[in-house]
C-alpha cells in the first residue's frame, strides 16, 4: 500500500530512532511485499543517511512453509550459515512486518515453533539483535489490519500513521517523572476487573520507550523481582505464534503460573511448558502512547494503550534483567487495572491521578 507519509516514517526511524550514522551497516528486514513501498524509503533514507542497507525479503508464505517445516537441525545450520553472522555485521536492525493475516502461523506445531525459538529466534534476535544493535521493529497497514482494528482501511491508515508519527521527542520529557518515581518505588500492586497482582521492583531497571525501539511506541519498561508476583491477571484479547487468544487469566504463586483459564487452554499450556522460564514474568511495562486506545490484535501496538500494563511471560531483557530464562517472550497486556506504587494510587482504571503523571494522560496531548 503507497502512502506519501511512509517517506516521513522512514526519515524518523533513520534519523531520530536508530540515528543511523554515515558507514554503518543497516538491515532492512521486510516480512510481506504488502510493505514494499515503506522498504524502499528505508533504503532510500539510509543512503541518505550515508549508510549501507542490506535489504531482506520475506514472503511470508514462505516462511510459514519453513516454519511448519523447520527442525532443529535446520534454524541452526540457517542461524551458522547466514542469520547470526550477518546479524553479527549489523549497526542498526528496521524489522518491517508487513504480513496480511495474523493466522499465517496458526498451523505450526509446537515442536516447530519450539525449536525455531530456541535455535534461531533466540540467540540472532533476543540476543544478538537486541543486545548489540540499534533497533527499531514495526509493522506496516493493511486492509486486514485495519479489520482487526475494526475500522475502514482509509480511516486506519490515519490512526497508523498518527500513532507512528507522534512527537516522541515531547513524550519523553513526559515520561520522565513517571520514570523518576518508578526508579524510587517498592512494590506494584494492579487491581481491576478479573485483575489482584502485586510485585516487587525495588533495585530494578526502568527504561522509557519513546520513538526508539519500536513504532508506534510509547512505554516504559522494567522486570519484576522473579520470585515476587503473587496474585491473579486478566489479560485483553491477542494473537501469539498465529494462535488467537480471546481472554487469558494466570494464577502466579511466588513468581510461578500455577494455574490459568483461557478461551484457547490447549495452545496456552503448550506454551506455558515451552520450558521452565514460561511460567516466570521477564518484564512489566506501562503503555502510554495517547493515540492508541483499544487492543488489535498487534501487541506492536497494543502493549501501547494509554492506561495499560503488560506483564510479560518468559525472557527477560539483559537491560532490565531479572534472571529469567526463556526461549519466549510473550507480551500480554492488562487495560485499566487501578495501579498503586508503594500503596499511592497512581493511575485509576486508564486516567493517571498523581498529580506528577496528569501530563500522560491523552487529553492534555
Amino acid at each position: 500500500m503507497y502512502d506519501s507519509r511512509n517517506r516521513d516514517l522512514a526519515d524518523k526511524i533513520i534519523g531520530y530512532s536508530t540515528q543511523t550514522k554515515p558507514g554503518e551497516n543497516v538491515m532492512i528486514e521486510l516480512f510481506g511485499i504488502n510493505g514494499i513501498h515503506l522498504a524502499q524509503e528505508m533504503a532510500r533514507a539510509t543512503l541518505q543517511a550515508g549508510a549501507v542497507p542490506f535489504v531482506m525479503i520475506r514472503d511470508t508464505d514462505t516462511e510459514r512453509i519453513i516454519r511448519e517445516h523447520g527442525s532443529r537441525e535446520l534454524w541452526s545450520k540457517v542461524r551458522d550459515v547466514t542469520a547470526l553472522p550477518l546479524m553479527q555485521q549489523m549497526d542498526v536492525y528496521i524489522g518491517l512486518r508487513a504480513g496480511e493475516n495474523i493466522y499465517e502461523l496458526s498451523g505450526v506445531k509446537p515442536d516447530a515453533s519450539k525449536a525455531y525459538a530456541e535455535e534461531y529466534q533466540h540467540p540472532v534476535h533476543m540476543r544478538e539483535r537486541v543486545n548489540n544493535t540499534r533497533w527499531c521493529v514495526m509493522r506496516y497497514p493493511s486492509p486486514a489490519f485495519a479489520m482487526n482494528a475494526r475500522m475502514p482501511t482509509n480511516r486506519f491508515a490515519d490512526f497508523f500513521y498518527r500513532a507512528c508519527l507522534l512527537d516522541y521527542a515531547d513524550l519523553n520529557e513526559r515520561m520522565k517523572p513517571l520514570h523518576e518515581l518508578l526508579a524510587a518505588g517498592k512494590e506494584i500492586h494492579l487491581k481491576g476487573a478479573g485483575t489482584d497482582i502485586r510485585f516487587s521492583i525495588e533495585g530494578q531497571t526502568w527504561i522509557p520507550c519513546a520513538g526508539d525501539l519500536n513504532i508506534p511506541d510509547g512505554e516504559i519498561f522494567s522486570s519484576p523481582l522473579l520470585t515476587s508476583v503473587n496474585g491473579h491477571i486478566s489479560y485483553a484479547p491477542t494473537v501469539y505464534d498465529g494462535k488467537p487468544f480471546e481472554s487469558i487469566k494466570l494464577i502466579v504463586k511466588d513468581g510461578v503460573v500455577v494455574d490459568f483459564e483461557s478461551s484457547n487452554a490447549k495452545a496456552l499450556e503448550e506454551i506455558l511448558n515451552t520450558d521452565e522460564g514460561a511460567r516466570r514474568f521477564g518484564e512489566f511495562s506501562f503503555g502510554t502512547n495517547p493515540f492508541i486506545d483499544e487492543p488489535m490484535y498487534d501487541i506492536l501496538f497494543d502493549e501501547k494503550i494509554w492506561g495499560s500494563n503488560h506483564l510479560t511471560l518468559g525472557q527477560a531483557y539483559d537491560i532490565a534483567p531479572n534472571g529469567n530464562q526463556s526461549a519466549i517472550h510473550w507480551d500480554l497486556v492488562c487495560i485499566g487495572a487501578d495501579v498503586m506504587l508503594d500503596g499511592q494510587l497512581i493511575r485509576e482504571g486508564r486516567k493517571f491521578v498523581h498529580e506528577q503523571l496528569l501530563q500522560l494522560n491523552p487529553e492534555n496531548f
